[in-house]
């Protein structure tokens, strides 16, 4: 039976992203299903939509878009009703730009290959980095031409479903890239997200000004960056701090 691959995104059904990451999951398997927002979904996070209806609509065979859906909507949706049967594999990408560092926490790429492996799947956010220096296209190159190479890499090496993994390809020509690097995600000194005063009385929008420094080198930043490699970072469904658990027992009563 062939490898079964859910695809999702967080930009939206008619993001180019999405087209790229299709084409990664045909260079892998025939068995490819698509289960999108509507829209663009970016910084979602792992939210559902609760206490209203949800619809949905199909583009065509296998691909579906979810009305105002989250990316977690949509695997839900897909590995619970749209398909016969569960995906083997999550994809969710690739998102334009990259996921790097404390903001995997509230993006919703990564939020997407979350939900997938927590309904049992092997599950993988992957993303294009950008430099915004010169300007908002992403290229597509590393993503196109690498991906479907480190989504077999990835499945090669898998070990149980406690994990999923956070894929970012660098911003550099195709023959720049150094390999795979499996690294950490880069803990930030503070919160990346402050809110600004706009020039409407009382309102706000929100940004991400700069990356907190320092920067670990050896930590998924730097590594996608300096080294010019596409990072993996395995990241655990299981959130608890076993080491505080553990110094904790006993010591907590009322």
């Amino acid at each position: 039976m062939a490898l079964r691959i859910l695809l999702t995104n967080d930009d939206g059904v008619d993001a180019p992203g999405l087209a790229v990451l299709a084409d990664i999951a045909r260079a892998i398997s025939d068995d490819v299903w698509i289960v999108a927002p509507d829209g663009n979904q970016s910084g979602a996070g792992h939210r559902f939509t609760l206490g209203r209806e949800l619809h949905y609509e199909q583009r065509a065979a296998r691909t579906f878009t979810v009305i105002g859906g989250s990316p977690a909507d949509c695997v839900v949706t897909g590995m619970t009703h749209l398909l016969d049967r569960p995906a083997d594999l999550v994809l969710s990408g690739v998102n334009a730009g990259q996921n790097l560092g404390d903001v995997i926490n509230c993006s919703g790429t990564a939020a997407g290959a979350r939900e997938g492996a927590l309904q049992g799947a092997i599950a993988i956010a992957m993303s294009q980095a950008n430099n915004y220096e010169h300007g908002r296209a992403v290229d597509w190159a590393n993503a196109t031409r690498y991906g479907a190479a480190t989504v077999r890499a990835i499945l090669a090496a898998v070990e149980g479903r406690q994990t999923y993994y956070n894929v970012n390809f660098p911003w550099c020509p195709p023959e720049e890239v150094s390999g795979i690097s499996v690294v950490q995600h880069q803990r930030f000194s503070r919160s990346p997200f402050r809110y600004y005063p706009s020039d409407n009385a009382g309102k706000f929008f929100v940004a991400v000004p700069e990356t907190p420094l320092p920067l670990d080198p050896t930590h998924d930043f730097e590594v996608l960056r300096q080294d010019k490699a596409i990072t993996v970072t395995p990241l655990l469904l299981q959130q608890t701090d076993l080491a505080t658990t553990e110094r904790l027992q006993g010591k907590l009563a009322l």
